[in-house]
């Protein structure tokens, strides 16, 4: 089964963590608030597979391919809805807990859009 979950806030760092590092986080809504300042927090939802390279993620209505995916990606994703993308394509990660996308730039997300994972 995908994973469909709706964003709900947009911390007030997030656009500006985004511009400079070419990244979002991503964090279930009930992160605590030191951390929700800097995330994209999104409804709870399971997950019962693994994110791997080639699956799709959307938010609202950007599309990118998973390129590479950290060891604790999966786990964090699973227990908590966090994990950070990047948007550079790479065929490897620089954090554990990090996804790398391609397919484009940064998409502009708020509050309603869809964020969900394609299983490939």
């Amino acid at each position: 089964m995908d994973y469909k979950s709706t964003v709900t806030t947009i911390g007030p760092l997030v656009e500006e963590m985004a511009e400079e590092g070419n990244f979002i986080i991503v964090f279930n809504e009930n992160a605590p608030e030191s951390l929700a300042e800097m995330s994209v927090l999104h409804t709870i939802c399971d997950m019962d597979q693994e994110i791997k390279p080639g699956d799709v993620v959307i938010f609202g209505n950007n599309q990118y391919i998973v390129t590479a995916v950290g060891e604790e990606a999966n786990h964090t994703l699973k227990a908590m809805g966090h994990c950070s993308f990047k948007f550079t394509g790479q065929e490897a990660v620089e954090l554990p807990g990090q996804i790398e996308l391609s397919g484009g730039d940064l998409p502009e997300i708020k509050p309603g859009d869809q964020f969900e994972i394609l299983f490939t």
